[in-house]
């Protein structure tokens, strides 16, 4: 009787050894197949390849102990991963998303001699990732969702290094009105010529005029100037920032470069004749001003500027006709042009003043008058 109960657990001894043999086997052969229609798949790019890979990571991942095994994982999220990607449009039923899926195998590959190994397998895993992620953010993008774009690129870029993600999170940045963020996106592609690019230039100077840092945009300007000394974009945004900032100084030194770019442009003659005024060479500020004329007759400013520079040399020398008679011509037309322009009418009172003309004088004081009463 003793045999026989000897006998007994040696044979169930031998069974359970058996049915774990068994089981393990069962294990191996489903990560081989998956290993196998994968490999397939990354040739051939059919998705029944997938299909079958994932039937067999689905198997080779069912029993807790096999949940717990490196490669059953590995082959687990490069499936996911790429279904996350190969089905986009989810037409397959799913238990958890693929992206969740192909995360969540990824959080679970934490043994780094084995990673080291398996380091382009990873890579291909984070890949897809991030190709999943970037399908759903331009998805949000196109739909002008920003606050989602933005998450979404995020993401992307948590998984890849591309600079064509980090442009876009620059512009959600700015579209969603985070000032700081977009500054930053921006100021790190300006740090070098390679990664630089006249609208990112542009923008991040539009940004540092929005921010009311004159000197920051002006140093961006001046950099792009550097790296890209042919763009007209940049030199012309540089040229209306020393307007704006009165550095007529700085806007002599770049006339020949501007007006070879647009010789027939009415706004730059006239800010070089205003720059060339201000900063004392009349002679070149009657030459830009005339130029302007030449190209609209109409021109308020250029009429009053040129106005403006004979009614000095005439309060010089009160005798000098000529200079009295081409001054009002030029003030005439502005007030003509714009009849309310006060700087025009102030013009043309001292005019009549000095010149003793007290018909004139009246009207012009009646008019200034009218305006100040409205």
């Amino acid at each position: 009787m003793n045999n026989s109960h000897f006998i007994k657990q040696i044979s169930s001894c031998l069974a359970l050894f058996f049915m774990l043999g068994v089981t393990a086997s069962y294990a191996q052969s489903n990560l081989k197949e998956g290993n196998n229609n994968f490999a397939r798949y990354t040739k051939s790019g059919d998705i029944k390849d997938l299909l079958e890979a994932r039937k067999f990571a689905d198997l080779a991942y069912k029993e807790k102990r096999d949940s717990a095994a490196y490669n059953n994982t590995l082959l687990r999220g490069l499936v996911y991963s790429s279904l996350a990607v190969a089905d986009s449009s989810r037409s397959q039923t799913y238990v958890k998303d693929p992206i969740d899926e192909a995360e969540f195998m990824l959080s679970r590959l934490n043994d780094d001699q084995l990673n080291y190994e398996n380091e382009a397998q990873i890579t291909y895993l984070k890949k897809r990732l991030a190709n999943a992620y970037l399908i759903r953010a331009n998805r949000a993008l196109i739909n002008n969702s920003y606050e989602d774009a933005y998450k979404l690129f995020t993401k992307v870029d948590s998984y890849s290094d591309g600079d064509s993600v980090k442009h876009n999170l620059a512009f959600i940045s700015e579209q969603l009105g985070r000032k700081d963020e977009a500054i930053k996106f921006y100021s790190d592609f300006v740090k070098d010529k390679s990664t630089a690019k006249p609208n990112y230039i542009l923008t991040l100077a539009k940004l540092h005029l929005n921010n009311d840092d004159n000197n920051a945009a002006q140093n961006v300007l001046l950099k792009g100037r550097e790296f890209f000394p042919t763009n007209k974009d940049i030199l012309f945004a540089l040229l209306n920032l020393y307007a704006g900032n009165g550095a007529y100084d700085a806007i002599v030194p770049l006339a020949d470069e501007a007006l070879a770019l647009e010789p027939g442009s009415v706004n730059l003659n006239y800010l070089l004749g205003f720059a060339y005024e201000v900063t004392g060479d009349r002679e070149k500020a009657e030459v830009f001003f005339k130029k302007t004329l030449e190209l609209d007759p109409d021109d308020y400013n250029s009429n009053y500027e040129l106005g403006l520079l004979y009614l000095r040399d005439f309060v010089k020398d009160t005798s000098n006709l000529e200079k009295q008679y081409t001054a009002q011509e030029y003030l005439l037309k502005a007030n003509e042009i714009n009849p309310n322009a006060v700087n025009a009418l102030k013009s043309l009172a001292v005019l009549f003043d000095k010149s003793g003309n007290s018909v004139q004088l009246e009207r012009v004081n009646n008019q200034l008058n009218q305006i100040n009463i409205n």
